[in-house]
């Protein structure tokens, strides 16, 4: 497979909530089901950055470092060769119209453009984002490092996951590949999550503006690579 995109993922933050599965039914792609982790279901916030970020190889001026937060879901789909084991974007918010436009056209992805910033220190990480009343923030203290998430930790499950999946239709289903090495992990402490769940990812997810989170994730990040998405054939 040929590669569309490549950029440097840093400083992830994965905030992540277990919720009941059925929340996410009528978001899952055809020939997909939910991946569980000893029985739960997770959505996960995600904030990070986009740095040295090339399309086919090609820097686009002014859109090469920039924001993106996103929520997601977790998924699995088996094939004669492998068990696949993927996301799934419910919006992925980004500052760049360009980027969005391109991405909800060529990957039908669930992409908006928001006001974003972001702050980045040895000893803290944030993001935010903004559109019309919907003001959020994420932030967290950089804490000692953990190393690579365990084998079968919950760490791994929420990182190490190589492929995504978009619904583009009740019969069509678009996956990619998406490579990168094993993250290390640092102690997310003192986190403060400020999010309007309801307001910016629709009512349904309303009821994690007073959930606490499961879990809180730092990721360290590192060289990426997106591979060009084709349909599933069922």
């Amino acid at each position: 497979m040929k590669q569309f995109l490549t950029a440097r993922w840093q400083d992830l933050i994965m905030a992540n909530y277990e919720v009941d599965p059925s929340l996410l039914e009528s978001r899952l792609p055809t020939g997909t089901s939910i991946d569980l982790h000893e029985g739960k279901c997770f959505v996960s916030l995600v904030g990070f950055m986009f740095l040295d970020t090339r399309v086919l190889d090609f820097l686009v001026p002014f859109h090469v470092n920039f924001e993106e937060v996103n929520l997601r879901f977790y998924v699995v789909r088996e094939t004669e060769a492998e068990v696949r084991r993927g996301v799934v974007f419910v919006k992925e918010i980004v500052p760049k119209a360009a980027i969005a436009a391109i991405a909800r056209k060529l990957y039908g992805e669930p992409y908006e453009r928001w006001a974003m910033g972001h702050e980045r220190s040895n000893s803290h990480v944030g993001y935010n984002w903004s559109k019309g009343v919907c003001a959020n923030s994420i932030t967290v203290t950089r804490g000692e490092n953990l190393g690579v998430p365990a084998a079968d930790s919950h760490g791994e499950f929420i990182i190490e996951h190589y492929w995504g999946y978009t619904k583009r239709g009740e019969s069509r289903t678009d996956e990619y590949r998406v490579e990168h090495p094993k993250w290390e992990v640092f102690e997310a402490a003192d986190p403060q999550i400020d999010v309007d769940f309801g307001c910016t990812y629709g009512e349904e997810f309303s009821f994690l503006n007073d959930q606490k989170p499961f879990s809180i994730l730092l990721a360290n990040g590192s060289e990426i690579a997106v591979y060009k998405g084709k349909p599933i054939e069922f």
